[in-house]
């Protein structure tokens, strides 16, 4: 990483952070894209202090929550006929430092305490997501008892403690056992196996939960688990990255985040047609939502920013508003970038009751188009930019940080 004084003016600087995607770079950085920004952004925490605001600034019916992964919390991997996930694999080959989530904060055992914790420290809602290696082990057939018998346990015990639970499908974390068959979300076979496991959350849990989030952050699992390597199942490749076993950085983004457009609309259309009219929940998904501005007021860095937004949200909310992908990625990616039937095109469209938006911070785009005259390109080359993160320092204290990849050479 360089840091660079961009500009300073009176007490405050702005700072540049340049993460160039080289190799031994990318090598160097253990820890997934989501996880360093989750970990920048907690710094600004302390400046924008909660106790400025009350729940009464707040609408009526304003829903405070929290939420967590299974993978994070649970524990008991390997406890109770729960089978490996794809980031079992991912932090046991050694990906996060010797950290693994065998243990987490044990909220398998220990998930009474955590809902008091919950209750005690005010909260309407918790979204957990849910392991579908716990509770179909093998990606599709037998339904894990034990698995069944946990979550039905947590959802009563948030209810009884007066908060709403909040049910999330995919984070990240599909059965190892699809990924050794056919690649996981390369394969266009795990929309069925999907929507299976999907049948069974509403089937059994349904009648007490009322808000399904199918995919989270589809846009930056696909770059991070099949662009980069730096999230599981770690698939990538030269020359791009070289510390993936397999994988192919040019296509696969692409090919994942297809599969995961299918995988929602089929969810979201088998609940509207088999379970909504009775239990009267919604159905949506979640995106990572980055705030770009343009490094410099030059037209190719405005274009380059419009570029970027295509890139990383369009790629997802453009088929579900309007059915198909944006025009700028068909046009960089070209056939790598799969197509939607008419028929998908229609399914796709409008698949959701709502759509979950997570955002921390913002980021700078300067104009890189010289990349897409490469022959070999991935998602970040496609892009065709140049991303910054920005530390702004008043009188020595941080204010704002995060940190992202660089499609530079």
């Amino acid at each position: 990483m360089n840091l660079e004084a961009k500009s300073v003016s009176g007490r405050e600087t702005r700072y540049f952070c340049d993460w160039e995607a080289k190799p031994l770079q990318l090598r160097m950085l253990k820890l997934s894209f989501l996880l360093i920004i989750l970990l920048i952004s907690t710094v600004a925490v302390p400046v924008f202090s909660a106790d400025r605001y009350r729940r009464e600034d707040f609408p009526p019916g304003f829903i405070f929550g929290a939420g967590s992964s299974a993978y994070q919390v649970e524990g008991a991997a390997y406890e109770d006929g729960r089978s490996s996930s794809i980031w079992d694999a991912f932090a046991h080959e050694g990906n996060e430092h010797g950290d693994t989530g065998d243990v987490a904060i044990d909220e398998y055992h220990k998930y009474k305490e955590d809902v008091q914790i919950m209750a005690q420290t005010g909260i309407d809602a918790y979204r957990f997501s849910i392991s579908w290696s716990r509770l179909i082990p093998n990606g599709r057939g037998p339904v894990n008892p034990k698995g069944l018998q946990y979550y039905n346990n947590l959802i009563n015990e948030l209810i009884a403690h007066g908060i709403q639970p909040h049910a999330l499908l995919c984070n990240y974390d599909h059965p190892q056992a699809l990924e050794d068959e056919y690649g996981g979300w390369i394969s266009r076979k795990i929309v069925k196996d999907f929507t299976a496991y999907a049948d069974v959350c509403f089937r059994e849990f349904g009648d007490r939960v009322s808000h399904w989030t199918t995919v989270n952050e589809p846009n930056v699992f696909a770059i991070g688990g099949y662009d980069t390597g730096m999230a599981p199942p770690k698939r990538c490749s030269p020359p791009f990255v070289f510390n993936c076993s397999k994988g192919n950085s040019s296509s696969e983004p692409y090919l994942a985040a297809h599969h995961m457009l299918l995988a929602h609309a089929s969810t979201a259309r088998l609940y509207r047609e088999k379970y909504q009219g009775e239990q009267l929940g919604l159905v949506g998904i979640s995106l990572y939502i980055f705030q770009s501005i343009p490094l410099t007021n030059l037209t190719a860095d405005v274009a380059a920013n419009q570029r970027a937004q295509d890139f990383l949200t369009g790629w997802i909310a453009d088929p579900l508003m309007f059915g198909d992908y944006p025009s700028t990625m068909k046009r960089n990616v070209g056939s790598r970038l799969p197509e939607f039937t008419n028929h998908e095109s229609k399914l796709v469209k409008g698949s959701f009751d709502f759509i979950g938006l997570i955002h921390y911070n913002y980021l700078y785009v300067e104009d890189n188009s010289v990349s897409l005259k490469e022959k070999n390109r991935d998602f970040n080359r496609d892009m065709g930019v140049k991303l910054y993160c920005m530390l702004l320092i008043t009188n020595t204290r941080l204010v704002r940080g995060f940190n992202l990849w660089n499609s530079g050479n």
